[in-house]
């Protein structure tokens, strides 16, 4: 062999010798990290996979990327037991809701989305009890000035025996209301200034009483345009005061046939109130003010009304949370008042609380009444109610409710109402 093909091959030969030695290292530490190229794949380990109980958490569920919405969803399951003046009824109920948001450095946009679809224990035909569209959006042009932009449509029906549905309609008439609003706020140092606008349909389908008798509620359809100023002033870091204008507009379709014109009227309110707001556990707003309702037919006149409106948020900690609230509105009669205004007053209070992770309670009450301008009709009543959450797991949970309605109306007499709801609730 030439002396030079063997000195070519001792070379070789000690280079692939280096490279092995460098290689080793790395192969062995490849292979003890669980590369698959042995038995110590570390997925093939007892008690490594699953890392825990697959329910603990929905937190696994959520998308490994950020995306642009967040996505929630629920669907509940319920049958309730109503015991009323008009007679017994049981309903299931089927309640899917669905939640889209999205939060950026200077954008908020929710979209949240609800219906109730009920089936009567008898039989009857599946209705659609509720349905709500919300969109809320909000965008910060500076950092004082902020502009929002809202929607809604919400399509409801009240069940026969809802306590204040007089006992001979068979088919309550269907409301459906679509709006949107638009606001922007801004301040300047311990003033801010709120201006909003907004634009509402508001629609009444037919009557279906007992009898068989149909009623046209069409006459009672309208448009309703608002335009609102809100002028607050920071007079300590806990209180405000502030003022507010509203301005609004009621457009009929049709002339009404009771009262011969049409009720076309124009709304003036003006408010002047105090808010105080102590950390996140205490927030108490109240107002005072008059409204205005004059009709554009001179034989109707005007409405004048003192207005009442108050809110109360207590939160002393995390596990307890109080609300209550009173309010004040003027508005059309409806399908099923008289007179030329309805003038509301309604007052409510709710308590929660959150025993531990899995149990929470809750208890409310409301009050309400009415009157009618232009006509002797009243209405009052009151309702009561008590219920409880538990989560079976992360989603999955359990429900109960108690409640009871009491009215009492000069057009459909005394009724009472006791209804039990259990249910269950998959959420995402």
């Amino acid at each position: 062999m030439p002396l030079w093909w063997r000195q070519t091959a001792r070379q070789a030969g000690a280079t692939a010798l280096c490279a092995l030695c460098l290689a080793a290292p790395a192969l062995a530490q490849s292979r003890s990290a669980g590369d698959g190229s042995d038995t110590d794949n570390e997925r093939l380990l007892p008690d490594v996979y699953p890392a825990g109980p697959v329910l603990d958490s929905g937190e696994w569920l959520r998308e490994p990327y950020d995306p642009l919405f967040d996505l929630d969803w629920s669907v509940a399951l319920r049958g309730g037991y109503t015991k009323a003046t008009a007679g017994e009824r049981f309903d299931i109920r089927l309640v899917p809701t669905i939640g889209l948001e999205h939060i950026g450095t200077r954008s908020a946009i929710n979209f949240d989305a609800s219906t109730e679809i009920v089936r009567p224990s008898e039989g009857g035909k599946i209705d659609i009890g509720a349905l709500r569209l919300g969109l809320q959006t909000g965008y910060d042009l500076d950092g004082v000035t902020r502009a929002t932009a809202n929607g809604n449509l919400s399509l409801t029906q009240a069940m026969p025996g809802t306590p204040g549905l007089a006992t001979d309609i068979a088919i309550a008439p269907q409301t459906i209301t679509v709006g949107g609003d638009v606001g922007v706020t801004r301040q300047f140092g311990k003033f801010n200034i709120g201006v909003t606008g907004a634009a509402q349909r508001n629609v009444f389908g037919p009557t279906t009483l007992t009898t068989a008798v149909v009623t046209d509620n069409s006459e009672q359809n309208y448009w309703a345009l608002d335009a609102g100023l809100r002028v607050g002033f920071q007079v300590t870091p806990i209180f405000e005061v502030f003022g507010q204008a509203g301005a609004g507009r009621d457009i009929f379709d049709r002339p009404s046939t009771a009262l011969a014109a049409y009720p076309n009227a124009t709304d003036v309110t003006l408010k002047g109130g105090v808010t105080g707001r102590w950390n996140d556990i205490l927030e108490v707003t109240a107002s005072t003010g008059v409204g205005l309702r004059r009709f554009d037919a001179a034989s109707l006149g005007e409405v004048v009304t003192q207005l009442y409106d108050a809110h109360i948020t207590f939160t002393p900690d995390p596990t307890w949370r109080m609300t209550a609230g009173f309010a004040t509105t003027v508005a059309p009669p409806g399908p099923n008042g008289g007179g030329t205004a309805r003038v509301d007053y309604t007052a409510n209070a709710e308590v929660a609380y959150t025993v531990n992770s899995w149990l929470a309670l809750r208890a409310l009450a409301d009050w309400n009444a009415a009157r009618f301008a232009g006509s002797a009709d009243t209405e009052t009543g009151y309702g009561l109610g008590a219920g409880a959450d538990y989560k079976v797991n992360a989603h999955t949970a359990l429900s109960a409710d108690y409640g009871y309605d009491h009215s009492e109306s000069t057009a459909n007499g005394t009724q009472d109402a006791h209804r039990i709801t259990v249910g269950i609730t998959l959420s995402r």
